[in-house]
């Protein structure tokens, strides 16, 4: 048996303003974009078309999906972007007025720092060793 995951949702307010955000500042690819109703939408990013995960933008329609906005983790990191050039897109995010809230930090692991979307979700940048 075969099994991997493909998405991972993450609730936004507004597809348009997700997508503008992910493409603009931080280079993601709009793999698909297919309007399924009146208020509904498939919308698939990705880092990079090689890339075996992508991002589900689902936008919350009730009260209870609006409230997790911004904090699906509770408050901890939710997603980690993995890059093989740290300064040059830790420069270019900065740059790109991405709110920066933990500076870059080496660790055993690798070199680190936390960002946040334009809803307040937590992402680390990371370059593993």
């Amino acid at each position: 048996m075969n099994r991997r995951i493909v998405h991972i949702a993450l609730v936004v307010d507004d597809y348009d303003d997700a997508i503008k955000f992910y493409t603009e500042k931080l280079d993601f690819i709009l793999l698909e974009d297919t309007q399924l109703s009146e208020t509904k939408r498939w919308v698939i990013i990705t880092p990079n078309s090689d890339s075996n995960c992508s991002l589900l933008l689902a936008k919350a329609v009730n009260e209870e999906q609006k409230s997790r906005l911004g904090n699906q983790t509770g408050g901890r990191v939710f997603l980690f972007l993995e890059t093989d050039n740290f300064d040059q897109d830790y420069k270019k995010f900065s740059e790109r007025n991405i709110n920066f809230i933990r500076e870059p930090a080496q660790e055993p692991y690798g070199i680190v720092a936390v960002f946040e979307d334009l809803y307040g979700n937590l992402w680390d940048l990371i370059e593993y060793k």
